[in-house]
């Protein structure tokens, strides 16, 4: 790198004024402090609606059934049970059906 082309990139970068990059800092810091309010707005957000569905998921109970049929059927007659999911399996002729669901 020679001499000449050092004084040539001097004088291209001309310095700003003192005024100017005060203004400009002060703006930046005032743009700053606003984005830390949001970005603390947006937390605070966040929290509140991770506690909103935790109390409304705590709302409900999980309820579990358990009933014991027994029916019966004539010839060829279909077993069912009306009253709720049917799990199961079936004993005698409608043995080979499958369950509904």
């Amino acid at each position: 790198m020679n001499c000449d082309t050092c004084a040539e990139r001097r004088k291209q970068a001309e310095p700003v004024a003192y005024i100017a990059f005060e203004s400009i800092k002060a703006t930046m810091e005032r743009t700053i402090k606003r984005l830390w309010i949001v970005v603390l707005v947006l937390i605070l957000l966040l929290a509140g609606t991770n506690a909103a569905w935790i109390y409304y998921e705590s709302q409900w109970e999980t309820v579990e059934t358990w009933q014991d049929v027994t029916q019966t059927a004539e010839g060829d007659g279909s077993v069912r049970f009306v009253g709720g999911d049917y799990y199961g399996i079936a004993e005698g002729a409608d043995a080979h059906e499958k369950p509904l669901s």
